[in-house]
């Protein structure tokens, strides 16, 4: 049966940062976040997505910069004493909060730091992560076996898969009510020194993009962007304060992504094959046919003409001579003298 309550959820996520003014600079640049007070205490600041708020900023100046999430649970005491008891240790007792939630910070067996919240006014209707969003939870670890042992009985998370990375051994993806949450892996050589921790990725749109914005905001990458197994791209990033985060794009974002591009191109080739069929036209069809004999009519019916001029022409020059006036004179006598003689020889007889 499926989990309704709010055990093993994250719900929250703070920034522990030396520079909170320098903090919401960067990650509004990077990952487009807004920043308000809370309504409860004016001096802690939120982060504040499309959505709604989604974490906090505390100065943090005892250790190394760095996210700590909130795991929900139905329980605060109960939850630290089971921790305990499984081997964990409590950094920070159950503490009340002015809208009257608790929280607690606790570390596993294997040092990784997170926090755990209760409130009675819940944390809203569970949904697939929108952009901005807090989307996957990897915990980068020791002894991932033994810390899933912990963290499954402590709040209940379903082993989901495993896919064998090689050399980067095995990733070990958990979660609850058949929705994923989130991998566990040894981190060996890889990863950053020391005992265990927790990065937490945001779902954007375009990693890539992202990546870019976070070089211009004087963020560094760290790792990626990758594709991951299913479709889904990564990269992970140290703020300019230290703090390593991540960000998220689902294998559907990238397709979306490809969708008008794939639409530009096939206009683009329709655009280009336009003035190609344009010009084909006038060289088939009735039409064409016509515009082309149209001249070759007209070429014709104006030599017509040219032939009888041509040929009257020479008619004309042949008949000249018997027409000539010399020719009609000699005639002329010829005739004459034949009357002459025929009547010389009349009047002799």
């Amino acid at each position: 049966m499926a989990d309704k309550s709010e055990r093993g959820r994250f719900v929250w996520h703070d920034l522990m940062t030396p520079n909170i003014a320098g903090a919401q600079a960067f990650y509004s640049q990077a990952i487009g976040w807004k920043t308000q007070s809370w309504e409860q205490d004016p001096s802690y600041s939120m982060f504040v997505a499309p959505s709604g708020p989604l974490g906090g900023l505390d100065e943090w100046r005892d250790g190394s910069p760095h996210w700590r999430l909130y795991i929900a649970t139905p329980d605060i005491d109960a939850t630290v004493q089971q921790a305990t008891r499984l081997g964990g240790g409590v950094t920070t007792a159950p503490t009340p909060l002015p809208n009257g939630g608790k929280f607690a910070v606790l570390t596993d067996p294997q040092g990784a730091t997170f926090g755990i919240y209760w409130s009675s006014a819940g944390s809203g209707p569970e949904a697939t992560p929108k952009h901005g969003e807090f989307s996957w939870h990897e915990l980068a670890t020791t002894d991932h076996r033994a810390a899933w042992n912990f963290y499954s009985a402590l709040f209940g998370w379903d082993k989901l898969n495993e896919f064998d990375m090689g050399p980067q051994g095995i990733y070990m993806i958990f979660g609850r009510n058949g929705a994923q949450l989130g991998v566990m892996f040894d981190k060996g050589e890889m990863g950053r020194p020391g005992p265990g921790y927790w990065v937490g990725y945001v779902r954007v749109k375009d990693v890539h993009e992202t990546a870019n914005k976070v070089k211009a905001a004087r963020g560094s990458l760290v790792h990626g962007p990758a594709e991951v197994p299913g479709g889904d791209w990564i990269a992970q990033f140290m703020d300019p304060h230290g703090a390593l985060f991540a960000v998220h794009t689902l294998a559907a974002d990238v397709k979306a992504a490809k969708k008008p591009d794939t639409a530009k191109k096939e206009t683009a080739k329709t655009a280009a094959a336009a003035p190609k069929k344009a010009a084909k036209k006038p060289t088939g069809g009735k039409k064409a046919t016509k515009k082309k004999a149209a001249p070759k009519k007209k070429r014709a019916a104006a030599k017509k003409p040219k032939r009888p001029v041509r040929k009257a022409a020479k008619t004309s020059r042949r008949k000249a001579p018997k027409k000539s006036g010399k020719k009609k004179l000699a005639a002329k006598k010829r005739s004459t003298g034949r009357k002459k003689a025929a009547r010389k020889v009349r009047k002799r007889k």
